[in-house]
């Protein structure tokens, strides 16, 4: 089978999550795991619902207050093009292009093409979309400061209270990435 570049690229990305995961959990999913991945699946689900209430409140559609964020939230040097909102929005391209063009048409983002290559369009918030956006966060974050420890909880109840994660061969690895064996006697 051949594969291009990108292909080769996204099956070895693929591979080593997949060798990440098995390698790091045990054989057998114990009932204690299932029901701290299913607390924190509700958890995130409320988050979600909570946010999606609050952009409606704000007067937004939550797909149009998760793209204000995106524009705003990006991480530094990185233009938001319609791709990449797509990409971090995980949606195809048109349905980006459709959302940008309700915000456009409300009077929340501006489209203006890239300096080095015309081709991108480059979306940015406008004062209007700034203030919505500030708005449906800074009620998020206030909600997180005050319910944020059920989510954190629960995801400390799915990765062992210690942080640390069995390995099928007996060793743990840390949160963050760290190895470390265990001790044998």
């Amino acid at each position: 089978m051949l594969l291009i570049d990108s292909e080769r690229d996204l099956w070895d990305s693929t591979k080593c999550i997949v060798m990440r995961y098995t390698w790091e959990m045990s054989t057998e999913v114990k009932t204690e795991q299932y029901r701290a991945l299913a607390e924190l699946r509700h958890q995130i689900r409320q988050f979600l619902s909570e946010g999606d209430r609050a952009a409606r409140t704000a007067g937004l559609e939550p797909q149009q207050y998760l793209v204000l964020l995106m524009i705003r939230g990006l991480p530094e040097g990185q233009a938001a093009t319609i791709r990449t909102l797509a990409d971090r929005l995980t949606l195809k391209h048109h349905s980006a292009v459709e959302l940008v063009d309700r915000l456009e048409a409300n009077g929340f983002v501006r489209r203006t093409r890239a300096r080095d290559d015309r081709r991108n369009v480059i979306v940015s918030l406008l004062p209007r979309g700034e203030r919505m956006l500030e708005e449906v966060a800074r009620q998020r974050i206030n909600e997180l400061r005050s319910n944020g420890h059920e989510l954190v909880r629960a995801i400390d109840r799915l990765l062992d209270r210690e942080g640390r994660l069995t390995r099928k061969d007996g060793g743990t690895t840390k949160r963050g990435g760290k190895r470390r064996r265990n001790k044998r006697g």
